[in-house]
């Protein structure tokens, strides 16, 4: 602890800080950084002969201002000591270079979070990054986070579902490109010289996850008249068990990207497909979350039915009024979750209410599963345009395509003698557009979903059960 009091007594104060985000530091490094932001290009770099051109000295004293304040707060986290001196390598070689085209390979191949993954475990991370449904450019960003990794899902990891890569995470705070829809800390999105060979850890934000989530659904549910079971209750009124809910759901899903038949590119960006393939492979991978849930709960593991419930609430309610409706893929998977319970009687609109049979709804979902596994099983031995016709197909069963759709016509509609990767020019931005159910229900929902921009726990409040 000494360390700590005489860091903080350099910075104002000579009580002792346990926790990153209350070190004086820590605040000058948030600052430093938004003023460094603004000058920053697309890319990352900061060009200095723009109108107005940012000026170079102040630049580079933000910029010493970010590294002293690392310096600071690394005693703090001597789990990342190789990371933070790389780190200010990495900073000063930017500043060095002119402000160019960021490059932080060395410090992002020195950072190790899911080496030792603790409970509770801080730590400080600053990258010139884009954050996936946040911020496209690559800025300069700072976030302070901690590990969620209790007893239960560590030896679930370890003796069920291993996924040594994964990262259960929460805010403690960041910068402007997390006050927005993000809640993924991937590698893939820093700004380097090249792409690592492999990566090594991925990191899902929990606590945004299960704060949306309860807001969203508490406001669907009321404006759809479902009555949900007593469990499902308790769930949506705690916010520390759908942070634990969603942790082991992401767990699950992020590993089933890279099983069964047709491993994909779990960041599909390898692979140009039209998006109803996004959306089928992101539904399969919540799907197989749920069969497993529905196993667990068997095995006596209370976890398993907080999943299921938050498999079917998160996908009903809230994917398919979230985001634009350009090639928005998870919001397909949610429409079609939906269509395909309405179909088979699993649950009803009827005098403007909601109502769901959790059981039937339960073997239902497992049977949509079983036929997406089935399509992927078959497409072993199909040519891609045929896959893709086929997942088409499977789709179009349940929900309606556009009208003006040239591949809900068919193959004869389509020109065959282009590649398949042509083709998807073809697909239209909404290529099967929003029912009558969720048009009216995310008319009721818009300022909602809205307003879960950039929440964490902090922003919920937890109701009665």
């Amino acid at each position: 602890m000494t360390e700590n009091i005489v860091s903080t007594a350099l910075w104002g104060t000579e009580s002792p800080v346990d926790r990153v985000v209350d070190h004086p530091a820590w605040t000058v490094l948030k600052d430093a950084v938004e003023a460094i932001r603004p000058a920053q290009s697309p890319d990352g770099s900061i060009d200095f002969t723009a109108d107005p051109a940012p000026g170079r000295d102040q630049i580079a004293r933000e910029l010493d201002r970010v590294v002293a304040a690392v310096r600071a707060l690394a005693p703090l986290l001597p789990h990342d000591a190789a990371y933070h001196e790389a780190l200010v390598a990495d900073l000063r070689r930017w500043a060095d270079g002119g402000f160019g085209v960021p490059d932080f390979l060395d410090s992002l191949l020195a950072f190790q979070p899911a080496a030792e993954r603790a409970d509770g475990r801080q730590h400080l991370v600053v990258f010139p990054m884009y954050t996936q449904n946040g911020n496209p450019d690559r800025n300069l960003e700072a976030v302070v986070l901690r590990v969620v990794w209790p007893d239960w899902l560590a030896e679930l990891e370890r003796t069920r579902y291993d996924n040594p890569m994964f990262l259960g995470i929460t805010f403690e705070d960041f910068t402007a490109g997390y006050d927005t829809n993000s809640a993924v800390l991937f590698p893939e999105t820093v700004a380097v010289r090249r792409a690592p060979e492999r990566f090594t850890w991925g990191g899902i934000f929990c606590d945004r996850e299960a704060a949306r989530f309860r807001r969203v659904v508490d406001a669907a549910r009321e404006a759809t008249s479902l009555r949900l079971p007593g469990d499902a209750e308790a769930l949506l009124a705690d916010q520390e068990r759908c942070q634990e809910t969603f942790v082991l759901w992401d767990m699950i899903h992020d590993r089933t990207h890279s099983r069964g038949d047709l491993p994909f590119d779990p960041f599909m960006i390898k692979q140009r497909q039209p998006f109803w393939m996004y959306g089928l492979e992101e539904l399969r991978c919540d799907l197989t979350a749920f069969h497993e849930a529905v196993r667990l709960e068997a095995d006596g593991r209370p976890q398993g039915r907080d999943v299921q419930y938050a498999v079917l609430l998160d996908r009903l309610f809230r994917f398919p009024v979230t985001g634009e409706r350009v090639r928005n893929y998870d919001g397909l998977g949610g429409q079609l979750l939906f269509a395909y319970l309405h179909r088979h009687d699993a649950l009803r609109w009827t005098d403007n209410r909601l109502a769901i049979d959790w059981d039937l709804a339960r073997a239902t979902t497992v049977r949509l599963r079983e036929e997406i596994e089935t399509l992927y099983r078959r497409g072993i031995d199909r040519p891609k345009l045929v896959h893709w016709l086929k997942g088409y197909e499977l789709v179009s069963a349940y929900l309606a395509p556009h009208p003006g759709s040239r591949w809900a016509k068919g193959p004869d509609a389509l020109d065959l003698t282009l590649p398949p990767r042509k083709l998807v020019d073809d697909v239209l931005p909404d290529e099967f557009p929003l029912s009558l159910f969720y048009e009216a229900l995310a008319r009721k929902l818009r300022g909602v979903v809205e307003s879960t921009r950039g929440i964490t726990a902090a922003g919920t409040v937890t109701r009665a059960a």
